[in-house]
């Protein structure tokens, strides 16, 4: 009995006692206090997340709650309150080895509910316990089959395999709602150290590549310039006309200009510059 139940029941007692002792009304105090020491005998609760297993001369008898029920006393009792509620299980596997060797650690929550509660309060002793045994037993079996680049790269993966073995070997004992998330993977510090380095060099080579890359692209944009210019000298002059304008645009900047350059940009200017118009002929008197 309950919290809740127990104190119903006194109350009921203490009722009937007042009823007898100050007003003198003997037939309502027995009355109140007979249904007081009923429901302290047969009334009990189930909060809204519990189902009560009752056993009736020792076999199974139903599944009661949420809220207020009764049994019959002497005759039937509340075997267990089972818990429906999400519950979680902290599972880990130390020092298992891949698939490829290699010693790992890993720590990982386990998601469960009960489902059947009458399964699991007659056919198992210790349904925690046991759903925590099978976890573990199935983690490292997982983590045997798989290397460690796809336990590192696809934990996804992991998390489905170990809720499919798990799920697998709990099928007949009433537990549902599985799900796995890992939480961490620890690896030995020296291949931890190692792994730093290969990653390291993987991005300075792709650095590499990608300068390369580059290079290549502006190289082919200056042959492409160079071909341009050779085809047409007029505008490789007007070219570095426009560099050394740029170059002037710094105050105190003095620039010396080649004269052959001089002279062919007088000459690319000389091409580019319209014709005057002639002056018109004086007209004669």
């Amino acid at each position: 009995m309950n919290r809740s139940a127990t104190v119903i029941a006194v109350l009921l007692v203490i009722a009937g006692a007042v009823l007898i002792g100050l007003l003198r009304l003997f037939v309502p105090g027995v009355l109140l206090i007979l249904i007081g020491i009923g429901a302290a005998l047969a009334l009990r609760m189930a909060n809204e997340w519990e189902r009560a297993v009752v056993l009736r001369l020792g076999r199974f008898a139903g599944i009661r709650g949420p809220g207020a029920f009764l049994i019959i006393p002497v005759i039937e009792t509340v075997y267990v309150a089972v818990d429906t509620r999400k519950q979680s299980t902290v599972i880990s596997a130390e020092n298992t080895l891949t698939l490829d060797g290699v010693s790992v650690a890993v720590d990982s929550i386990l998601f469960w509910k009960v489902e059947d509660v009458k399964r699991v309060a007659t056919e198992l002793l210790d349904y925690r316990a046991m759903i925590g045994q099978v976890a573990q037993t199935s983690l490292r079996e997982t983590i045997s089959g798989m290397t460690l680049a796809e336990i590192l790269g696809n934990r996804e993966q992991m998390d489905q395999r170990i809720r499919t073995v798990i799920a697998d070997k709990s099928q007949d004992w009433g537990i549902g709602g599985i799900g796995v998330q890992i939480r961490d993977v620890r690896i030995p510090g020296e291949l931890n150290d190692a792994m730093s380095r290969n990653a390291q060099a993987e991005k300075e080579k792709q650095a590499r590549v990608t300068l390369a890359s580059s290079e290549v692209a502006i190289a082919e944009q200056i042959v492409r310039a160079g071909d341009i210019y050779a085809a047409n000298p007029a505008a490789l002059k007007i070219r570095q006309m426009n560099l050394i304008y740029e170059m002037n645009k710094n105050k105190g900047t003095t620039i010396l200009i080649p004269t052959d350059l001089a002279g062919a940009m007088s000459g690319v200017l000389g091409t580019i510059q319209p014709p005057l118009s002639p002056e018109p002929e004086a007209k004669r008197p």
